[in-house]
């Protein structure tokens, strides 16, 4: 069956801007902090897919539901506020991980925006407008890069939240130019993402930010001056919130594991923690990810 017609059939309803927490989809006698891994069941036994075919039928299969996960009022504030006082709130993700789109959709939607950025390359921006519009994913060199920025879930929520609704989606991740070391280039392309966003439709209008971890951070890092601090420096009160993966894997050119992280007070979803924000996965599931890792491969597309 095509692309179209599998999501076509899929009957999702608009996401509830009032909701303080993110709809009850867990198994019987699953406890609320292990709700987030229980959509899924089980890793695939393959996260990367190197032709489109397989990439379209990896999109038509994500599962687009809500995780039972709570939103703590006093971060739903603060989130909030931020929003009102800069347009926007970052959200900083390790790539690669299959809940990670689903926890975007949990997020727009207790905050009632249909405004997303996210660090994708530039030159993808018709691909994915195109895909959006008529649910036909065409090839493009840069959907394979395999970092686990793009992954098949993405596109599958992408489409839905597009399909129940006003969606704008923006890519905010330009070429850097070759010749720079790597710290240099580091920083440059922060700097260049900062300007690329603040001076797209998504400035404009109240967005969520995502991007990886190491990108997302308000304050100087050791690898440089990080998306962050540029944006915070031009729009003061800018808050962010980090991911925490308490277990599991990812796929970042490669399969990875996370470190299991003990529980010394059991606490998942949105809340604050010394003064900052933090989302707490309890188990990450591998995402289905184009790469292709020969880049003759790449470049036959």
């Amino acid at each position: 069956m095509r692309l179209a017609a599998k999501i076509n059939q899929a009957s999702e309803a608009p996401i509830a801007a009032s909701r303080t927490r993110i709809a009850v989809t867990a198994r019987e006698g699953v406890d609320v902090c292990d709700a987030g891994s229980a959509w899924l069941g089980e890793d695939r036994d393959m996260p990367a897919v190197s032709r489109v075919e397989d990439l379209r039928e990896a999109v038509a299969e994500f599962v687009v539901t809500d995780l039972d996960l709570p939103f703590e009022p006093a971060a739903l504030a603060v989130m909030r506020r931020s929003l009102d006082e800069t347009g926007l709130v970052l959200l900083g993700e390790v790539h690669g991980v299959a809940q990670n789109p689903l926890i975007v959709r949990g997020l727009m939607g207790v905050l009632g925006i249909t405004s997303i950025a996210v660090e994708w390359p530039i030159d993808l921006v018709q691909t994915v407008e195109s895909f959006l519009r008529s649910g036909t994913l065409t090839d493009h060199p840069m959907l394979w890069l395999g970092d686990g920025r793009i992954t098949a879930g993405h596109l599958r929520v992408f489409h839905s939240l597009r399909a129940a609704g006003p969606l704008v989606v923006t890519l905010f991740d330009p070429p850097i130019d070759a010749g720079t070391t790597v710290d240099e280039t580091w920083s440059r392309r922060d700097e260049a993402m900062a300007t690329r966003l603040l001076g797209s439709a998504a400035a404009t209008v109240p967005t969520l930010v995502v991007a990886g971890n190491a990108h997302t951070e308000t304050a100087r890092s050791a690898r440089g001056l990080p998306l962050g601090t540029h944006l915070a420096a031009r729009r003061p009160g800018l808050r962010n919130i980090r991911i925490r993966y308490r277990a599991g894997g990812f796929y970042n050119f490669g399969s990875g594991r996370f470190h299991h992280m003990p529980w010394p007070r059991r606490r998942c979803g949105l809340y604050s923690a010394r003064g900052g924000l933090l989302f707490a996965l309890p188990h990450a599931y591998e995402a289905v990810v184009p790469h292709r890792a020969d880049r003759a491969l790449i470049e036959q597309t």
